[in-house]
């Protein structure tokens, strides 16, 4: 597969794609507010924020059937803004709150979704690679012609098990499309200094027999057009694909990180290729949506997030007895 190009005809209608501007506005604003009541002290633990990467999880899960799966890392509240997660159960998951997405026991970093397909949300470097193989496996052993999306970022390229996961899932030919979301920082360490290959399609892809693509993060329809081809081949029993988004996030790696490892000017010059500001653009120029409109939908995502955000601090606790429940599933035994 050869780098991906955002073609000259639109690869989407204009109602879809103002859907995936509006929802990376949604993301950007709830980033941005989550932001504010973490340093308020409204928000405990540990919170990691996916500012500048919108494209990225728009662009992919943006082209996905419903009946599809979605995991990823600990920077999950895009991704699951991106699958249609309601910013309330989002943001009550965010304080803590029992009507949170996890019930208030995952926080930041454990957002779920089961019954859209979105299976986390996971704190422990590169722990949900293999899981995305094993649904993957489970929808091959079932005879479904589903895909499951994996979203990693480029520091979860040096761990052991997504080698190994890769080898298996190339051998088994899964229906699994892993994404990483190369914003060029493993925490703190940029990539030229943890990975011995630049390009990650040669380390994801070639090494395993995947094909592997290279493509602009920072351009929705790209992403979009590169993960519909990836799904189309996931469907027809081809196996996997590894896309290598190229981004960048314009928040530190968390919320105590004081980013000195990157120059004011680095920052600067990543955030003239805003997603989010570049996608409003080629919109305007194709005639699809104008300025007023652009503030129309900034309003009313001001306004979601606010209700989403006052609905969580009304949201009552959890109880205190909750902390015994949901450690363990009773085992499925089938009745003779």
């Amino acid at each position: 597969m050869a780098h991906a190009e955002t073609d000259a005809k639109p690869i989407t209608t204009r109602h879809q794609a103002l859907g995936w501007l509006r929802q990376m506005l949604l993301i950007r604003r709830f980033e941005e507010r989550s932001a504010m009541l973490y340093q308020q002290g409204k928000i405990g633990g540990f919170c990691h924020l996916y500012s500048g990467q919108e494209a990225v999880a728009v662009g992919s899960i943006g082209v996905l059937r419903e009946d599809d799966y979605v995991i990823t890392a600990y920077r999950d509240h895009g991704h699951a803004l991106a699958r249609g997660m309601d910013p309330e159960a989002g943001m009550a998951e965010m304080l803590g709150k029992a009507a949170g997405c996890s019930k208030g026991k995952g926080g930041s970093m454990h957002f779920f979704d089961a019954e859209k397909g979105f299976l986390g949300g996971h704190a422990i470097v590169g722990s949900h690679i293999p899981l995305a193989a094993g649904v993957a496996f489970a929808i091959k052993y079932r005879g479904g012609d589903q895909v499951c999306l994996c979203f990693f970022g480029d520091g979860a390229m040096d761990q052991g098990s997504l080698h190994e996961t890769f080898n298996m899932a190339s051998l088994w030919k899964l229906p699994v499309i892993y994404i990483v979301e190369n914003n060029y920082m493993s925490m703190g360490t940029q990539l030229h200094r943890h990975s011995c290959l630049l390009d990650l399609t040669i380390r994801g892809g070639t090494a395993y027999g995947i094909p592997g693509v290279a493509v602009d993060g920072n351009d929705v329809e790209a992403v979009a057009a590169t993960t519909r081809e990836a799904i189309a081949r996931a469907r027809s029993g081809d196996g996997p694909t590894f896309i290598e988004a190229r981004t960048y996030r314009f928040r530190g790696h968390s919320m105590s990180d004081p980013m000195k490892y990157r120059t004011r000017e680095e920052a600067e010059k990543a955030r003239e290729r805003d997603p989010i500001i570049l996608y409003e653009s080629q919109l305007k120029e194709r005639g699809w949506i104008d300025e007023p409109g652009i503030e129309q939908m900034h309003e009313a995502v001001k306004a979601e997030i606010d209700e989403a955000i006052e609905f969580a601090i009304q949201a009552p606790e959890p109880p205190v007895e909750d902390l015994y429940e949901d450690i363990t599933v009773a085992p499925h035994i089938p009745q003779e």
